[in-house]
């Protein structure tokens, strides 16, 4: 099948000329950061630095400093804007947040641009006017839906606005309106077909849906196998921030070897979580952003706590040119520090969703029982098992975890449909019960 573009002019500009493009639009962004926000013009102030030092991208590093989710909540509501207040149009808060929300302000430009990106990543995932696309992810503060509303509104598709939770309504409307395609955090597109199954549905034979993209939560290549065989659909995955546009940043491409990001739209560096150095392709670290286009409210060096690396590939087989960056691992809040070892818990799904007797739903719990760290692992299986079929799973998950994490963790095997299920929001994969525990034992 030919590969498909929504802007093929932008997506597959030489990179010569997208190098030039994104530099000049540095360079503007810098000046209207310096002119128009106060938050940023008083950081070049105390850095004795001018717009008119920053002449392209390679002077970044005279910005030393990096953007924070702090100092948005800091900023909150208007203290990041750069912009008059009455121009913004639409917000979004990032979710998951307790206490003050991390903000995302747009002007009637911000949406159009977010409709572009987002658009591009929906036609590569295979979006196409034909379709009848179903979004569930919701419609309010959380940016996910109006993100993938934006894009298939440019499309042109039909669109099923069906928003989140209400899990047999979903799937009768799939049913009754064709839903080609759908978009969902990707716990949730679990959690439909299990809702399928309950109803006496196949997904795989009884509805049109072959294909969807997902995000909003770190998943390995290990899950995707799995939501593919569940669905019989190539799913992609999709990136981006309610801070700074929403979903639509980055996708996958047919090859599905990292995200290709709009280069065009965003700076990318990645760097060293602990001492902010900046590393080279192929290196794991944090990634950082810039805005390049963003008029309510831009970012510099935005540090997004994903945990990532650049490829050094320069092309792709799908024929765009924007640089690439491997999935995302965990991020650096995510990372779990037992008894002095650190591990993600991205390391724990794709240890276990390779054996085929498990299924997709898992939990970590962590707890502190005298004064030591225990980790117990809850793994549903794919199907009902003896106490044999059990026991016999349980070892083999138990010896692979080991390996991979370097300490024993307790490991349970539980029937399918065991452990807690999340109709709205995201699935909670670690509970770390030592938070809540002696307050005066370090915690990580």
């Amino acid at each position: 099948m030919k590969e498909a573009f929504h802007n093929p002019r932008a997506e597959k500009m030489p990179r010569e000329e997208l190098k030039r493009s994104s530099s000049r639009l540095f360079r503007e962004t810098v000046r209207r950061c310096f002119e128009s926000s106060l938050f940023y013009s008083r950081k070049f102030r105390e850095l004795g630095i001018r717009a008119e030092d920053i002449k392209s991208i390679e002077d970044m590093q005279k910005l030393r400093f990096f953007t924070t989710k702090d100092d948005i909540r800091n900023s909150y509501p208007y203290g990041m804007l750069a912009v008059e207040r009455n121009r913004v149009v639409e917000m979004h808060a990032s979710s998951g947040t307790t206490g003050t929300p991390v903000l995302g302000l747009h002007t009637e430009k911000d949406l159009v641009d977010w409709g572009e990106i987002s658009a591009r990543c929906l036609v590569m995932s295979g979006l196409t006017k034909d379709d009848v696309f179903q979004i569930t992810p919701s419609f309010g503060m959380f940016s996910g839906g109006f993100g993938f509303y934006h894009g298939a509104r440019k499309v042109g598709c039909t669109i099923i606005p069906a928003s989140a939770g209400f899990s047999r309504r979903q799937i009768q409307f799939m049913l009754d309106l064709g839903t080609t395609m759908f978009s969902a955090i990707v716990s949730y597109a679990f959690r439909l077909a299990e809702v399928a199954q309950e109803m006496g549905i196949d997904v795989r034979k009884q509805t049109k849906v072959r294909k969807g993209i997902f995000g909003s939560e770190v998943w390995t290549k290990e899950m995707k196998k799995k939501l593919a065989n569940l669905w019989d659909m190539e799913p992609y995955d999709v990136y981006g921030f309610s801070e700074m546009y929403g979903p639509g940043m980055g996708n996958d491409c047919f090859v599905h070897d990292g995200l290709h990001i709009w280069e065009d739209f965003f700076l990318v560096e990645v760097v060293d979580p602990k001492t902010g150095d900046i590393l080279g392709p192929e290196e794991k670290g944090e990634l950082v952003i810039t805005t390049l286009r963003k008029e309510a409210m831009p970012l510099l060096r935005y540090r997004t706590r994903d945990i990532s690396m650049l490829l050094d590939a320069k092309t792709c087989e799908c024929g765009r040119t924007h640089r690439r960056y491997s999935e995302i691992i965990g991020r650096t809040d995510d990372m779990v520090k037992v008894s002095g070892v650190n591990f993600w818990p991205s390391m724990v799904e794709s240890t276990i969703l390779n054996n085929k007797d498990v299924g997709q739903e898992y939990r970590i719990v962590i707890s502190r029982i005298d004064y030591k760290d225990i980790v117990r692992i809850e793994v549903e299986s794919s199907r009902k098992l003896s106490e044999i079929e059990r026991e016999k799973l349980r070892a083999v998950l138990k010896e692979n975890l080991t390996n991979v994490l370097l300490f024993q963790p307790e490991v349970v095997v539980v029937d399918p449909g065991t452990l807690p299920r999340v109709e709205v929001g995201k699935a909670q994969r670690l509970v770390d019960q030592r938070i809540n525990s002696d307050k005066s034992l370090a915690t990580p």
